[in-house]
C-alpha cells in the first residue's frame, strides 16, 4: 500500500490532488496536514509514508523552513515539493535543500502520479523545460542546516526580526512575554552562530523565495 503525506494549506487543493490521485493507485493511503506543525506530527505518527508532496508556503513553511526541517527531521522520507513558485532559482534550491522532485501546481494530475511513481521508484524528477541548476550551493546549505536547528517558535521570532519587529511587538503578535522573546532571540543567536538581529536577518536572506 502506498501512504502519502499531503501537506498544504487550501483544503479545496488539497482535495483536487487526493481526488486525482486515488484512482491512480490501486491502494492508497492519504493523511492530511495544513500548516508545519500538522505535518511534523503526522511524520512523527507514521513512520511508514511512502512520499510527503509539501507545500511550500505553508504557515510556518516560509524560507523553505518546511522542507529545511522535513529533509533534516526525516531523511528516510522523500520529499516532493507541489507549489506555485516554479522559477528555476526556486526549484534550484528544493532540490539542493533535499527534495526528491518539484511538482507545478498547474501540470496535469496523469503527470503528477507519473511523477510520484518515479520518486517512490528511488529517483528525482523535475518537470521537462524547466531550468535549473543543481549543484553544490554551499552557502544556502550551510544556512539550511543552522536554520534547520531552530524550533518552529525560534524561526517564528526570526522571522519576525526580518520584518523589523521591536521585542514588545514579537511579544504581543505571538503572545508571549518580553523575558521569553528574549530567551528565543539569545537561542536564534546561539544556533545561527550570531550576535546580532541583522547578522541573523542577512544570514536568514540566503533563503529568500524570489517573487
Amino acid at each position: 500500500m502506498a501512504k502519502f503525506l499531503v501537506a498544504d494549506d487550501h483544503p479545496l487543493f488539497r482535495e483536487a490532488l487526493i481526488s486525482a490521485l486515488r484512482p491512480l493507485f490501486e491502494n492508497i493511503d492519504i493523511v492530511q496536514a495544513d500548516c508545519l506543525d500538522s505535518t511534523l506530527e503526522a511524520l512523527q505518527k507514521n513512520t511508514d509514508f511512502c512520499l510527503v508532496l509539501l507545500d511550500l508556503n505553508m504557515p510556518g513553511c516560509e524560507n523553505f523552513y518546511g522542507l529545511i526541517r522535513v529533509t533534516q527531521d526525516f531523511p528516510q522520507v522523500p520529499v516532493a515539493v507541489v507549489s506555485a513558485s516554479d522559477s528555476g532559482e526556486v526549484v534550484s534550491k528544493v532540490m539542493n535543500l533535499g527534495a526528491k522532485g518539484f511538482i507545478p501546481k498547474a501540470i496535469p494530475t496523469s503527470i503528477i502520479a507519473e511523477a510520484l511513481k518515479q520518486i517512490m521508484d528511488g529517483e528525482k524528477w523535475l518537470p521537462e523545460g524547466v531550468e535549473i541548476c543543481i549543484e553544490n550551493d554551499a552557502p544556502v546549505i550551510d544556512v539550511a542546516k543552522l536554520v534547520g536547528e531552530l524550533t518552529p517558535k525560534q524561526f517564528q521570532v526570526l522571522k519576525l526580526l526580518q520584518n523589523g519587529l521591536l521585542n514588545k511587538q514579537i511579544a504581543f503578535d505571538l503572545s508571549i512575554t518580553e523575558a521569553t522573546v528574549k530567551a528565543h532571540i539569545s537561542a536564534v543567536f546561539r544556533k545561527l552562530n550570531v550576535n546580532t538581529r541583522t547578522q541573523a536577518v542577512l544570514l536568514l536572506q540566503n533563503l529568500d523565495i524570489p517573487e
